[in-house]
């Protein structure tokens, strides 16, 4: 498995980096899917799904949703469902990090060149 990094670490090789695309040439690709990283965390942590969705405060239809993969298009969702999974701080970044993927945050492709313009004052159009 790669070398796990903290959001501050990566913010750190973003804004170091020549550009956006730089970055994410560096970024390794999970080798599974949300879904299947959920069920890992599920059995690893011998809880049930309902006591999960319960602890999480979601209802049935929003957490059986979440566990089959469609939490990474709802950060908010994903991070209730890593409240209810008793995840640690690695175990939720590893969660959030396949929502990134869809551009929501650090590691993301929109949410990285919006840090990377912010940091650099530039537009982020070409010139």
């Amino acid at each position: 498995m790669a070398e796990e990094l903290h959001t501050d670490e990566l913010l750190g090789r973003l804004l170091a980096s020549s550009s956006p695309e730089s970055y994410l040439s560096t970024i390794e690709p999970e080798d599974r899917t949300l879904s299947e990283y959920l069920f890992s965390l599920l059995r690893e942590k011998g809880l049930g799904r309902s006591a999960v969705f319960e602890a999480a405060g979601i209802d049935r239809t929003h957490g059986y949703q979440g566990l089959r993969g469609y939490a990474k298009d709802r950060p908010d969702r994903a991070v209730m469902l890593a409240f209810g999974l008793r995840c640690t701080i690695q175990e939720t970044q590893r969660l959030l990090r396949f929502c990134w993927r869809v551009g929501t945050g650090v590691q993301g492709t929109p949410g990285c060149v919006i840090i990377y313009c912010i940091e650099h004052g530039s537009s982020g159009r070409p010139a």
